[in-house]
């Protein structure tokens, strides 16, 4: 129980809080249950929809959930984009050494740049625009069925992404999470996120599609554990490691590619 309040405290702004001393470890562990918080997640997005349609157009209830969704983790990750963008404006200078350091101190900086801005900017606008499409193309119970899933899958990614990287720097609340992660959190993190593919499938879309969704869901974990891993060899090759700005933005990332996917599913395969 323990380790499921600590995800929670973690990623979201629900003010819960572990009075007893929390060690590296513990905190790492909690890990395994980010897809259980991205579950929370999804269902206030799904309990919201099914309000806000009853008032208004769903092109504004798209908007709605995005901003309920960044609100439910203080934009958390938005954070973690924006530096992440603002650290890969830097100009290189030749040399790969300086370059990195340059990043790392640009990632560190309180202060959001333009680039930062047109990242959040631009995954915003991803996301209303795909989640208004998902209820444009699909009923919805089916797109809110894929709507709950999308941040399971967002808080998973990291996981696999913690796993095979390093920490860039040697201090950090990311650097504890790298330096713990073991191949047990991949495995139950996974399992967890399948159980939620299968939980939803079982409820409302092996009904109307059979056994296609089984065929999405095994697409979308291979497509998102394969980001994952190409996310860390990028942001080795960038920044020498991972901080947890780069994570958070893997996660938002990962969202817009999660609707990419199923936008493409809906309008073609089914």
């Amino acid at each position: 129980m323990k380790k499921i309040l600590l995800a929670f405290q973690f990623l979201t702004i629900i003010p819960l809080r572990v009075r007893s001393d929390i060690s590296e470890k513990e905190l790492s562990r909690s890990a395994s249950f980010f897809p259980l918080v991205g579950a929370f997640q999804g269902l206030l997005a799904v309990v919201s929809a099914a309000l806000l349609l009853k008032v208004f157009s769903a092109e504004i209830v798209s908007a709605l959930i995005v901003l309920i969704l960044i609100i439910s983790n203080g934009g958390f990750h938005l954070d973690g984009l924006a530096d992440t963008f603002d650290a890969l404006s830097v100009k290189s200078s030749g040399d790969k050494a300086v370059d990195r350091e340059k990043r790392l101190s640009a990632m560190k900086d309180s202060s959001t740049g333009a680039i930062g801005v047109i990242a959040i900017v631009s995954v915003i606008m991803l996301k209303f625009l795909f989640i208004n499409n998902l209820f444009s193309i699909s009923s919805i119970i089916t797109a809110s069925s894929l709507l709950f899933l999308m941040p399971v899958f967002s808080k998973w990614v990291m996981i696999p992404a913690m796993y095979y990287g390093v920490s860039a720097r040697q201090d950090g609340l990311g650097k504890i999470f790298l330096d713990n992660i073991r191949a047990n959190a991949v495995i139950f993190s996974s399992l967890l996120t399948i159980i939620f593919c299968l939980l939803i499938t079982e409820l409302h879309l092996h009904k109307l599609y059979g056994t296609k969704p089984i065929a999405l869901f095994f697409i979308l974990v291979f497509a998102l554990y394969i980001f994952s891993f190409l996310s860390v060899k990028f942001c080795e090759k960038k920044f020498g490691g991972l901080t947890g700005d780069t994570l958070g933005a893997i996660s938002e990332i990962s969202e817009i590619l999660f609707l990419m996917v199923v936008t493409v599913w809906l309008q073609h395969f089914i």
